[in-house]
């Protein structure tokens, strides 16, 4: 494909490009350009706003490019920075290798296993010497690191800043040199790192990456960025009627950022969505109809999307009950605390307690007030929880 026509996908959806003249070169020079995503698997699942980034990278290699997965299987133990007002604890090795295995299952949803190169970071890093990292920290300075907004607002607040962090840019950019990236992607919040990269491979006498940035979604609240933190993500592993049900509580503002970044839905019809929108001339909840069967054939397959949306009328618009329920055996009488627990979808009594006082927890059509109170259960129960989570109760 031609240069510009390649530019033209690689440009579409992005935030930062450093810069376009940069690519136009490289991509004039080499057939095969190396496109790095670096990811610490700080936590197990992936969610939406993953999705975005690796889905540009699903990109790069339908042109025909290679990405390399590199895995922080030793930054991971440093933590990242990027966002934070305070330093973030340190994983042991055992969490962070278990939580690559997760991370790269689920990627590769998205991206194409064959076509991907997946390097471990600790490849390199658990063999440098003292030496190597006084000479890699010596070609950047203090006062560029407290450029960063991050660290300027926690010295400016006499929040602490451990050298560690500190070093975090800087190993980040030395998987680059490790690499011999030619790009490297990321969200928007990862734009100080990756121009790290490019000033510390000028250093060790390599071509400076581009750095290419991905916007950030925001979560189902529709404010904060999806975090598992702030629970507003859509996982990549949630269930298909979940899945479901958690897109159409997005916000009417969300949906078209949404079907940009996390479909394949082409943008011409999203064009065509945006104008009806504009006009009135459609429910806005049609459309985002429309999207979470998107996300969620994409990630389940046809069958199980066309199931999910099936359920989701049958139970927010007819006001009924799903035909497939999670069978849950309990006692004759149980409180009602208890019960939720033995769902094993609840995280903590707290979370059970507020859930109850909230409203959010019925048997049958009645709602449940105390979370102390003795239930009498019997067969073929209807336990609802929140708005998508539905058990058919049996008794011991």
């Amino acid at each position: 494909m031609d240069v510009e026509k390649q530019l033209e996908i690689i440009k579409r959806n992005t935030v930062d490009l450093i810069n376009e003249e940069e690519l136009k070169e490289r991509l004039k020079e080499k057939s095969k350009l190396r496109i790095k995503l670096g990811v610490d698997p700080s936590r197990p699942d992936l969610h939406l706003g993953h999705a975005v980034v690796l889905k540009k990278l699903r990109e790069f290699q339908d042109l025909g490019h290679q990405v390399v997965l590199i895995i922080g299987d030793f930054t991971a133990r440093i933590g990242d920075p990027s966002g934070r007002s305070k330093t973030r604890p340190m994983l042991t090795l055992e969490e962070v290798k278990k939580n690559a295995e997760s991370y790269q299952k689920q990627a590769f949803k998205i991206l194409d296993k064959e076509k991907t190169e997946v390097r471990y970071n600790g490849e390199w890093f658990d063999k440098m010497t003292f030496h190597d990292v006084v000479k890699l920290s010596s070609h950047y300075t203090v006062a560029r690191m407290l450029e960063r907004d991050d660290f300027a607002k926690r010295l400016a607040n006499n929040e602490p800043i451990s050298v560690s962090e500190f070093l975090y840019p800087l190993a980040q950019a030395y998987d680059s040199v490790m690499v011999e990236s030619d790009i490297e992607i990321g969200g928007t919040d990862q734009l100080f790192n990756l121009l790290v990269g490019r000033k510390i491979q000028e250093a060790y006498g390599q071509k400076s990456q581009i750095v290419l940035t991905m916007p950030i979604i925001e979560g189902t609240d529709g404010h904060l960025k999806m975090s598992k933190s702030y629970d507003n993500y859509i996982a990549f592993e949630d269930e298909p009627f979940d899945m479901y049900g958690k897109v159409m509580s997005i916000p009417d503002t969300l949906i078209l950022k949404y079907m940009r970044l996390a479909t394949d839905v082409p943008e011409n019809e999203i064009k065509e969505y945006e104008k009806q929108m504009k006009e009135n001339s459609v429910n806005p909840r049609d459309i985002k109809m429309k999207l979470a069967y998107e996300i969620v054939k994409f990630f389940h397959g046809k069958e199980k999307a066309e199931y999910a949306q099936n359920e989701f009328v049958k139970v927010f618009q007819k006001k009924d009950i799903p035909d497939e329920m999670e069978e849950l055996t309990v006692e004759k009488e149980i409180t009602a605390i208890d019960l939720l627990m033995k769902t094993n979808s609840i995280s903590s009594k707290s979370e059970a307690k507020r859930l109850i006082k909230q409203g959010g927890v019925r048997i049958n059509k009645t709602k449940i007030n105390d979370p102390f109170q003795l239930l009498e259960i019997k067969d073929n129960d209807i336990l609802r929880i929140g708005k998508r989570r539905f058990f058919n109760l049996k008794t011991k």
